[in-house]
């Protein structure tokens, strides 16, 4: 419970307008910094959450894939250039943002990633993967500039990230699937 502090002082931080503007004006930094704070945010503070709403989440979500499952439409949702740009075009679609990266994505995600076995936890990362993957294809390779609002030196940056990303989550599968991950949990 001492993190959701801090989370609720992070969150304050990214909404006020010079922090704002300083992480929307590159596109790397919003989409891969501001709204994966957000998402962070609503990690750190999930625990109060949790504690409050625990009788409706533990149903609604006891077996963690509804709640993975919205978790993962949001931050695919977030991902499409259409919605970074209306982000920065329609105060709503902001406000959208700052209320969906932290509250349905990043509770969602600390609520239901304990609860899925193994199997589901991979499936999740190879979902993941793949995303990721595709859209640092689609960033790296498009013929236009797929995001109004910045240039296309800042659309490769970001195609590149996803790369990186895509490549760390696969050394972390081959990492986990080639050790035994048996000695880091508590039996």
């Amino acid at each position: 419970m001492r993190f959701v502090k801090y989370g609720f002082i992070l969150l304050f931080v990214l909404a006020t307008p010079p922090m704002r503007s300083l992480l929307e004006s590159i596109m790397v930094t919003h989409m891969h910094m501001q709204m994966m704070l957000l998402f962070g945010v609503g990690i750190l503070i999930a625990p109060l959450f949790q504690y409050r709403l625990n009788i409706g989440l533990n149903t609604w979500n006891a077996s963690g894939y509804p709640g993975m499952v919205l978790c993962l439409l949001i931050i695919s949702y977030w991902m499409l250039p259409r919605t970074m740009d209306e982000s920065l075009e329609l105060w709503w679609v902001e406000l959208f943002k700052f209320i969906s990266l932290p509250f349905l994505a990043g509770m969602m995600f600390r609520d239901s990633w304990p609860k899925l076995n193994m199997l589901s936890q991979m499936m999740v990362m190879i979902f993941c993967t793949i995303l990721f993957g595709i859209l640092g294809y689609l960033y790296i390779f498009a013929e236009t500039n797929l995001c109004n609002n910045y240039v296309t030196s800042d659309q490769l940056a970001v195609g590149w990230a996803f790369m990186f990303l895509t490549v760390t989550l696969i050394l972390y599968m081959l990492l986990v699937l080639f050790t035994d991950q048996s000695q880091y949990y508590e039996s």
